[in-house]
């Protein structure tokens, strides 16, 4: 089945850039998740400290990335979805992906500033980025824990956006999985 008959393969998929950030988003995240959730139980070994920074880079990099990838979404709008599909698969996909984005926004900014308003404060692999807020134990917490609720939050998201991407991959075979494919 053509995805949409009247606009040609290249003009209904996604940019390549807007393909390569995808992906390498996903792979990043998926990546921080990992790493967030294993530096639990390491958190007070010798080697936590050094996780942790890692983790704090490595997430600011995310955000620069998430960024860019909002920064050229505005500018290069995808065509519209198949004219066949049921306006609540379209309406779940508009939501999920406004919600995709609003996750990976707050996920690094939460992070950020708790780590800011933590004793630890941030550095960015290895070099201490400038301190402009005096540590403040209840302020993080709470920003931490934001962060916390926001990953569990990203996760089903994630969950869901790529059961939808199977689902049209395996089950409907309409082309709007690759759309998103190299």
């Amino acid at each position: 089945m053509t995805p949409n008959r009247c606009a040609s393969p290249a003009a209904w998929r996604y940019g390549r850039p807007a393909i390569v950030l995808h992906w390498l988003l996903a792979a990043l995240i998926v990546l921080m998740v990992a790493l967030g959730w294993s530096m639990m139980t390491i958190e007070h070994g010798p080697q936590g400290p050094w996780y942790f920074d890692l983790h704090r880079s490595i997430g600011l990099v995310v955000f620069a990335l998430v960024l860019l990838r909002i920064v050229w979404r505005l500018f290069h709008r995808p065509a519209p979805l198949p004219a066949g599909l049921p306006r609540w698969q379209v309406a779940l996909s508009s939501v999920t992906q406004g919600l995709l984005y609003a996750c990976m926004v707050v996920m690094p900014v939460t992070g950020y500033l708790g780590s800011a308003y933590s004793k630890a404060g941030v550095r960015f692999f290895g070099l201490p980025l400038p301190a402009w807020a005096t540590p403040a134990r209840a302020t993080a917490h709470q920003l931490f824990e934001i962060h916390s609720i926001t990953v569990w939050v990203l996760v089903g998201l994630v969950a869901l956006h790529a059961a939808g991407g199977l689902k049209h991959l395996l089950v409907d075979r309409d082309g709007v999985f690759q759309r998103m494919w190299a």
